[in-house]
């Protein structure tokens, strides 16, 4: 069937994808941010609309203190008994399982596997009904996915997932075809057989789909002769990183595989600015085994403009905070018809900065904000973390912009003796030869003065890109207090892809 990549632009790793009737619903990893786990739905696998999250009120997901990269990481979206379930990995919390009647939520509060040691869970459901989870076994020495571990293959148990109750000691599914890191497994009755479909090789380059199949969900497994069935590796592909696929049958009977990757720019395809995004490719069943077509990149889509006035009773679900809820940190009401922020003398460089944005869905942006600064410092953000960012701020007798690397911060500032100031960040082409063309792109940051962009400073976007980060989101952009009071009038947004 005719698709169209990327299925989801921007920061959305790690997809699940189920289908209920004419309907499809998919997940994707949402870390450190919040609301999380969100939940996309489409009637045709092209056109998707953000219908809620999972994550949505306090004591769902527990981040607030989670290193950067931690946090909710790899659902699995599925349909059982008239619900739908989503299982979980939470860095702290382990293994969870979520249930819902209406996948645009309201969602149940976590029931936890307390007994399961590993990441990537999957849930599926034989004839008698009894549930399996499959996960990507770790034993984990310090406490910490990013500490010292020991990886244990595909694993799997027999739960409750009503209770969180482990029914039984983990037995061993399958190491994959021996490439590092055989995780996200996802579990399907197929015809005649349970496959096996699991990631392996990293996450980076090396990512690929491998599959496995048994007359029984509990094994033995046995590969595919044609293992990897889906990577890009060693090609000239503008997708790369492609796997942590999953399954899904149309009503006319074809098949897609969603997955993840990560469209490479610069002259070596050495950097992704937009990080982990979802991606879709057509596959067909030959001797009983998947033949992959390759994950191949659309043309461009018409360039996008949105704009936020900030005139509704609460912000779209599409809305993000760092660490807690936007509704936490903002207010519509303080002031109708601006968005209000309460600055904590934080910077973006902290853990948890009062912060409101959005994923990054396009590769050339301009971001443009009004900001009354009288009461307080404040402006725009576009960041991977808090140790890779940049911004651009007014307020205290100066516009300032930053961009912050690692150890690495560089200032410039202009004098500013106004109350109401717009800030403006832009992404552009990175140049037309040499080795000026082989970043990304360019960040411009900067204000208005009427129509005229007063440009503060530029560089190499490179720099705030997953490899640089070794990150696994993408860029987000938004709204930020340091100080006093800040409201902001409204939040543009125009956007376009490149044709690299």
């Amino acid at each position: 069937m005719e698709l169209h990549n990327p299925v989801l632009s921007g920061f959305n790793p790690d997809p699940s994808i189920v289908r209920v009737g004419s309907d499809y619903f998919l997940a994707t990893s949402s870390f450190e941010y919040l609301p999380g786990i969100p939940i996309y739905r489409s009637q045709d696998l092209r056109s998707w609309q953000l219908i809620g999250n999972v994550a949505t009120r306090p004591g769902q997901l527990d981040v607030a203190g989670v290193a950067t990269g931690l946090g909710a990481w790899a659902p699995t979206l599925r349909f059982h008994d008239g619900r739908f379930w989503l299982v979980i990995t939470v860095v702290g919390q382990g293994c969870v399982v979520f249930t819902a009647a209406d996948p645009a939520g309201p969602w149940s509060d976590p029931v936890q596997f307390q007994e399961v040691q590993g990441i990537d869970p999957d849930l599926t459901w034989d004839e008698d009904g009894t549930c399996y989870l499959t996960f990507s076994g770790l034993m984990v020495a310090s406490g910490e996915i990013s500490g010292g571990y020991q990886h244990m293959g595909i694993q799997q148990v027999r739960v409750d997932p009503y209770t969180g109750e482990v029914l039984e000691q983990p037995r061993s599914l399958w190491f994959g075809t021996g490439l590092m890191f055989p995780e996200a497994p996802h579990l399907y009755r197929i015809g005649a057989y349970w496959y096996l479909m699991i990631a392996e090789g990293g996450t980076e380059r090396g990512h690929c789909v491998s599959i496995a199949r048994s007359s029984s969900p509990m094994g033995p497994f046995e590969g595919c002769p044609r293992n990897p069935v889906l990577s890009a590796r060693s090609t000239n592909r503008p997708i790369q990183n492609t796997g942590h696929g999953d399954l899904v049958q149309t009503p006319q009977g074809e098949w897609v595989m969603i997955c993840l990757g990560m469209r490479t720019r610069s002259g070596t395809r050495a950097f992704s600015p937009m990080g982990r995004e979802t991606f879709a490719t057509n596959l067909a069943w030959e001797d009983g085994w998947p033949v992959v077509d390759p994950v191949i990149l659309s043309d461009p889509a018409p360039q996008w403009t949105e704009r936020d006035d900030f005139d509704g009773a609460a912000l779209a679900p599409s809305w993000l905070g760092i660490r807690r809820f936007p509704h936490e940190v903002s207010s519509l009401t303080a002031r109708p018809g601006w968005l209000t922020l309460e600055g904590e003398g934080t910077t973006m460089a902290d853990l948890r900065p009062v912060f409101v944005g959005q994923r990054q869905r396009h590769e050339h942006v301009l971001i443009t904000t009004r900001a009354d600064v009288f009461e307080g410092v404040g402006g725009l953000a576009l960041r991977i973390d808090e140790h890779q960012f940049v911004d651009v701020v007014a307020g205290a007798g100066v516009i300032s912009a930053r961009v912050h690397l690692h150890e690495l911060a560089i200032t410039e500032q202009v004098p500013f003796d106004g109350d109401i100031v717009t800030l403006f960040i832009r992404t552009t082409e990175p140049g037309s030869s040499g080795m000026a063309s082989y970043g990304p792109d360019k960040v411009i940051v900067g204000y208005l003065e009427g129509e005229r962009e007063v440009e503060l400073f530029r560089f190499d976007g490179r720099y705030l890109c997953a490899e640089t980060g070794e990150s696994f989101v993408g860029r987000a952009f938004g709204l930020v207090a340091n100080e006093g009071t800040v409201a902001f009038d409204y939040l543009s947004y125009e956007g376009v892809d490149g044709s690299r």
